[in-house]
């Protein structure tokens, strides 16, 4: 029996309308498997009933997969795909392994010599950079910053000097709920002439993006409470800066 593929599915970034972010062709691979590697099973269930999968869901095969899945879980889990088998790769939300487990996974895949597929949907790191009017040649993704100080605000820092230093746009993602906490440090630590662009409730109807310098941001009163955000930063060259302050 020939070898399985692994399918990276995409999910959406919250929204219940899935038609709107999900391709057809996802969709349509969607309903066609039964075995899948989640995050999270409860909310998988609700993505694959959102999807139209036609099978009984109590009886689709949901294994959980987290950066804490051990290796031999993860070699069952492969050798399950060698065997013949499909599989759906779902984070809990977007594209699966950019910022959510699954790398791990498909580095054993490829080892396997097993067949990966990504396919295509919404990315909020990707999504907010395209609106973002920042620099897009040039960028690096960092996942979630450290939650207390003074650590988050030395981060902040060399990320800042990194941005300015390779004309790189800086991305990072925070914990809904902590949103306003990271917007007052990088408000507290950036240079005035800094941009930063804050996206919010991407793909969802209350979808707001906005890029301005951090001097323009101190002026503004933004409500993040609980909302998704991605938050991109791109330090201004020394001469724009010598010459806006002097």
């Amino acid at each position: 029996m020939p070898a399985g593929t692994i399918w990276m599915l995409p999910a959406t970034l919250g929204g219940t309308d899935v038609a709107a972010v999900i391709p057809q062709a996802v969709l349509d691979r969607v309903r066609k498997l039964d075995y899948f590697l989640v995050e999270e099973p409860k909310s998988a269930r609700a993505f694959l009933k959102l999807a139209g999968h036609p099978e009984q869901l109590s009886r689709l095969r949901i294994e959980r997969l987290t950066n804490d899945t051990s290796a031999q879980e993860l070699t069952a889990m492969i050798d399950v795909v060698r065997g013949g088998v499909d599989a759906g790769l779902l984070s809990e939300a977007g594209c699966s392994a950019i910022a959510d487990p699954g790398a791990t996974l498909v580095r054993l895949a490829h080892l396997a010599q097993l067949r990966v597929v990504p396919l295509t949907g919404p990315s909020s790191p990707i999504l907010a950079l395209m609106a973002s009017g920042l620099e897009t040649q040039r960028f690096s993704f960092h996942g979630y910053l450290p939650i207390k100080e003074p650590a988050r605000s030395r981060a902040i820092r060399a990320f800042e000097q990194q941005s300015q230093a390779a004309r790189e746009t800086q991305i990072f993602i925070e914990t809904p709920y902590r949103n306003h906490a990271l917007l007052s440090a990088l408000l507290s630590t950036c240079q005035p002439e800094t941009l930063l662009c804050v996206a919010c409730d991407l793909t969802l109807p209350t979808e707001e993006i906005s890029t301005r310098n951090i001097r323009a941001w101190r002026a503004t009163t933004v409500s993040l409470d609980k909302r998704p955000c991605v938050f991109l930063l791109l330090a201004q060259p020394e001469a724009a800066r010598d010459k806006n302050t002097g």
